[in-house]
């Protein structure tokens, strides 16, 4: 018997999402667990898989559209399952519209639907030798690069390029310059100034962090680190785990940092509710990635329960799917505080916008020389500067100073992250 696929409610009370991309197209198989669309919510690109091997003997909704959680988006069958009058089916299952609504109106760079749409569909080939596979998208995305679609690795189902891999491949070949253009013709630079449509990442960190800034009373408290120790001890570390292939880096160090310092002021592993405030058991710790699409924040989960080449790969890893777009929606959420780190681009000191719903954020600088006063005497020293934003409806200043000291002693002493 048939039966309909709908909008699943991925993220925590999101009320729609976009559908991105059909990975089976309509009178494609698939089996248990293969992931049949890809959907993207405000801050992860999450995979839709089927609970039953079936077919797809109808999609609902075209790829790029916003989709409200719990309209169908697909009408599904059994393994080998055929129809012969699909509007007739339509209207049995009470889908006399062949496609779902879209909420709030288009989002930028969204179709609207009942509009052609120029996106990414997924048209199932019989293989053929040497033959590349590829979505119409994809095609003409690398077609307007000067990409040969045959360079480019596919990471769709049978090895298909599809829109994330032309992208990435575009963004790999900036460095190259740009064919010449014909001087009779206007190119989007003769303009005097480029719009770029939002992403919904950056619409939805622009929300958040303005909400934040509304709705809790910031305040700052800021300390300087001296950091030789931290630099002694991590290169200590990534000597000892060469063998491995292991890499310890100074913002690995710090989200250690961070959640010992949870576990010695516990006051601060905290979050804001209407009705209480929610005193978390385990030190998870979120790490800003920036991306092109925005800047997202992976969550590090029970860091004291790692060592520190487990941190420094989960970091590692988190950051390089967030880049992708292919982290879970799980992994965005949970944690009391935020570590963001501008110092590799040699900023000294900054302060953060909390991202909510945490208490608080740390923002951390550069690592630089500078004099410094030891036993009375002007020595040179290695200093980094650390600024908390803190939220003061659930921690009072005197909390936020214990943990900052507590913080401080830890990165001037990282020997104990290791005890």
């Amino acid at each position: 018997m048939p039966r309909v696929l709908r909008m699943p409610g991925i993220a925590a009370n999101a009320t729609d999402a976009v559908l991105t991309e059909w990975l089976v197209s309509e009178a494609g198989e698939f089996a248990a667990s293969d992931a049949l669309a890809t959907v993207e919510t405000d801050k992860a690109l999450v995979d839709v898989e089927a609970d039953d091997a079936g077919v797809v003997l109808k999609t609902l909704v075209p790829a790029g559209t916003r989709v409200e959680v719990g309209a169908p988006i697909a009408v599904l069958g059994r393994p080998g399952e055929q129809v012969d009058d699909l509007d007739a089916l339509l209207r049995e299952l009470g889908l006399a519209e062949a496609t779902a609504p879209v909420v709030g109106g288009p989002a930028v760079g969204e179709p609207v639907v009942g509009e052609p749409v120029v996106e990414e569909t997924v048209v199932e080939e019989p293989p053929s030798n040497g033959r590349v596979f590829a979505s119409p998208l994809a095609r003409k995305i690398a077609h307007d690069a000067g990409i040969p679609i045959e360079e480019i690795p596919g990471t769709g189902p049978r090895q298909r390029v599809l829109r994330r891999d032309v992208e990435g491949a575009v963004r790999a070949r900036q460095g190259r310059p740009a064919p010449e253009a014909r001087r009779d013709e206007k190119t989007p630079s003769d303009a005097s100034y480029e719009d770029l449509p939002h992403t919904r990442v950056r619409r939805l960190t622009a929300e958040r962090l303005v909400a934040s800034k509304r709705n809790a009373p910031h305040f700052y408290l800021r300390a300087t680190v001296r950091a030789e120790r931290l630099l002694s001890l991590r290169a200590e570390l990534n000597e000892a785990l060469a063998d491995d292939g292991a890499k310890v880096s100074v913002n690995d160090l710090v989200v250690m940092a961070v959640a010992a310092a949870h576990r010695r002021v516990p006051e601060l592993n905290v979050t804001w509710t209407d009705d209480a405030v929610r005193r978390w058991r385990t030190a998870d710790v979120a790490v800003a990635v920036a991306t092109d699409r925005g800047l997202v924040t992976p969550v590090v989960r029970d860091v004291e329960s790692l060592s520190v080449s487990s941190v420094a790969a989960t970091v590692r890893d988190l950051a390089d799917r967030a880049r992708e777009g292919r982290l879970r929606q799980e992994e965005l959420e949970g944690g009391s505080i935020t570590v963001t780190n501008l110092g590799m681009y040699g900023v000294e000191e900054f302060a953060a916008i909390i991202n909510p719903p945490h208490a608080a954020i740390l923002a951390v600088g550069a690592v630089r020389e500078e004099p410094v006063v030891e036993d009375g005497a002007v020595v040179p020293g290695s200093v980094m500067t650390v600024t908390l934003s803190v939220d003061h409806r659930p921690v009072d200043g005197v909390v936020a100073a214990r943990w900052l000291a507590e913080l401080t002693e830890l990165l001037e002493r990282p020997v104990r992250l290791l005890a």
